[in-house]
């Protein structure tokens, strides 16, 4: 699994669509495609649609982001607790989800209220529970997935 590093990496990431939504975390894809001339072991001179975005991505692997915006964990202890998790959980799924480019973003805020401790056990046990069942949803068959998705 590759883990994207440049803005324009996420950007392109985000423009994806998005494949899964749980309550506090979205997960947004771009389906990576071989290009023909790498398929075929030659230049192609037609530039195609998504060979700009493709370019971003050098090798056609998974690969994973993390956006965990100030404006829903304040505090930095909390934003690097909540990647972590991201990270480790998606290293679980790593086999299952397809060759593309996603990016996990925390869309809501965690309650203060029921998480006091900026990196608290509960706290990262709920993470890890939320991140699991986006990852889930985000494999299953679309037959399987149904309209059950929350937004």
């Amino acid at each position: 699994m590759q883990r994207l590093q440049t803005r324009p990496q996420f950007q392109a990431a985000l423009a994806g669509a998005t494949v899964s939504r749980t309550s506090h975390f979205a997960l947004h894809r771009l389906t990576l495609v071989p290009t023909a001339s790498a398929a075929l072991g030659s230049d192609n001179p037609n530039g195609s649609e998504f060979s700009k975005e493709q370019a971003l991505f050098g090798v056609f692997d998974v690969w994973l982001g993390a956006m965990v915006p100030k404006r829903w964990a304040r505090r930095a202890v909390t934003r690097n607790a909540i990647k972590r998790q991201i990270y480790n959980v998606s290293a679980h799924f790593a086999e299952v989800l397809p060759c593309a480019a996603h990016v996990v973003r925390l869309r809501s805020e965690f309650d203060r209220k029921h998480f006091i401790s900026a990196s608290s056990d509960a706290l990262k046990a709920a993470v890890r529970a939320e991140l699991e069942q986006l990852f889930a949803r985000a494999v299953a068959p679309p037959s399987v997935r149904g309209s059950g998705v929350s937004s």
